[in-house]
C-alpha cells in the first residue's frame, strides 16, 4: 500500500476533467492538481517552451511526494511526454492518447472529427494514431479556437461561447463526421454546449478521460501503488498564477 498522492498537471483548468474521473473512481487516492494558469493556453507555444513548463511542473509534483503523475494536457503530452519519461524515468508518468481508435470503431459514416489545439493537431502522436487506426476512416481536424479561453473564463454556458462552438462544429457535421473526438482536456467542459449544437443529429462526442483513469488503475496495480482502502484522501490545488486562480481551480473541481 502507498498513500502518497497522485499528481495531475495541466496548463490550466482543462485537466480537471481528468481529475474528476480519478476522484470518482479512486476515492481512497489523494490528488495534487497543478494547473499552470500563468502560461495558459499552451496551444500556440513552441515545443521547447512547453517542455520547459512541463518539466518544471512535473518536477514540483515529484518534490511534493507524488507517486505517479498524470499529464492531463493533450498539448503537453504531445510536446513533452517522451522528454518527461526520460527525465523522470523512476516514476510512472501517464499521458493522454487522442481517442482516434474508439472514434473510428464507432463511426458509421466513415468520417470522424478531431477537435484540438493547433499544437496537438500537428503532433506526431496524433499522426501515428490516425495512421494506425484510421485506415478506412477519414479524419477531419479542426482547431477549437477560443475554446480553452472560454473554459478558463468560466464562460462555458454563454451565448458567445455557443456561437463560437457552433461555427467550428457545424462544418464538421456538414462534412459527414458522426463522431467528434475532444482532443483537449479543456473541451469536455463544453460538452453541454456541444450537445446543444449537435441537437437531435446522430453524432457521438467522446474524450479520453475514462481511458486515462483505467490506465492509472492498471499502473497502480502493476507497481503496487494503490492507497489503503481506509486512507482518508486529501486534495490539494496548486498554480503558477495567483491565489484567486487557485481558488477557482478548487471550486471548479467540485462543481457538479
Amino acid at each position: 500500500m502507498d498513500n502518497r498522492p497522485i499528481g495531475v498537471y495541466d496548463s490550466g483548468f482543462g485537466g480537471l476533467s481528468v481529475w474528476r474521473e480519478l476522484y470518482r473512481a479512486l476515492p481512497e487516492e489523494s490528488l495534487i492538481y497543478l494547473g499552470d494558469g500563468k502560461n495558459c493556453p499552451y496551444g500556440s507555444l513552441s515545443e521547447e517552451r512547453i517542455r520547459e513548463l512541463a518539466e518544471k511542473a512535473v518536477g514540483e509534483l515529484i518534490e511534493r511526494g507524488c507517486k505517479m503523475v498524470v499529464v492531463a494536457c493533450n498539448t503537453a503530452t504531445a510536446a513533452a511526454i517522451n522528454h518527461l519519461r526520460e527525465k523522470f524515468s523512476f516514476l510512472p508518468i501517464v499521458g493522454l492518447e487522442p481517442a482516434v481508435k474508439p472514434a473510428c470503431q464507432l463511426s458509421r459514416s466513415g468520417r470522424v472529427a478531431v477537435l484540438a489545439t493547433e499544437r496537438s493537431l500537428q503532433s506526431e502522436k496524433l499522426r501515428m494514431a490516425v495512421e494506425r487506426y484510421a485506415t478506412d476512416v477519414e479524419v477531419i481536424k479542426a482547431v477549437g479556437r477560443g475554446f480553452v479561453e472560454a473554459v478558463e473564463r468560466c464562460e462555458e454556458q454563454s451565448e458567445a461561447t455557443e456561437k463560437m462552438v457552433s461555427e467550428v462544429v457545424e462544418p464538421l457535421i456538414e462534412q459527414g463526421a458522426d463522431v467528434i473526438v475532444l482532443g483537449c482536456t479543456h473541451y469536455p467542459f463544453l460538452k453541454g454546449v456541444l450537445r446543444r449544437v449537435v441537437g437531435s443529429r446522430d453524432v457521438r462526442i467522446i474524450d479520453s478521460g475514462e481511458a486515462v483513469e483505467k490506465r492509472v488503475e492498471s499502473l497502480l496495480d502493476r507497481y503496487s501503488l494503490r492507497a489503503d482502502e481506509e486512507n482518508e484522501a486529501k486534495y490539494e490545488f496548486l498554480t503558477y498564477a495567483d491565489e484567486e486562480y487557485r481558488e477557482r481551480l478548487r471550486r471548479k473541481a467540485f462543481d457538479k
